[in-house]
């Protein structure tokens, strides 16, 4: 991860194909990573009768990863922000599998029709201040902090999606199933 982190996270080359781009994500050793996930609060939600899966993940701005779906979960980022494009089950995106998100989003996303875009959103982390407590007439004193909701994302089942790091990030998801 060190190694990862100091000398192959960089920014996405435009020109390389999806089959050399550096991302760690997935397959994440459960020892080695344990004290990570420990501190790790997921989002309540489960499927009755599974337990989730947790996925970490480091990617220079970007990269990411090209369509292509599998089971219901959730995403999370921690640090930078992470664009996702989603398109339902019953509608397959136009992509080759060895483009990189970045050169579907810059040679075919403007060629699409509107009615044949993704559904889109851009995942950043939840902020953490001083919530601030006061009464009236005296100055107001931070108290601890206070931490707004994290934004996540739900994606669906069989949902064809991809992402693209805007910035250097560092995320987490959550796959049920």
């Amino acid at each position: 991860f060190q190694e990862y982190v100091e000398h192959l996270l960089k920014p996405q080359d435009p020109a390389r194909l999806g089959s050399d781009t550096l991302y760690f994500f997935g397959d994440n050793n459960f020892t080695q990573w344990g004290p990570l996930f420990q501190h790790y609060v997921p989002p309540p939600f489960r499927i009755p009768g599974t337990s989730p899966a947790y996925s970490f993940g480091i990617a220079g701005s970007g990269s990411g990863v090209p369509f292509h779906w599998h089971g219901p979960g959730f995403s999370e980022v921690i640090f930078g922000r992470k664009r996702w494009f989603l398109y339902p089950p019953d509608q397959t995106p136009h992509f080759h599998p060895n483009e990189t998100t970045l050169a579907w989003l810059q040679h075919t996303y403007p060629t699409l029709p509107p009615a044949q875009r993704p559904l889109e959103c851009t995942l950043r982390p939840g902020e953490v201040r001083p919530r601030l407590q006061g009464t009236p007439g005296s100055p107001a004193r931070a108290v601890a902090p206070h931490c707004c909701p994290l934004q996540v994302l739900y994606f669906p089942d069989r949902w064809w999606h991809a992402t693209l790091n805007l910035d250097t990030s560092v995320f987490i998801s959550t796959f049920l199933g």
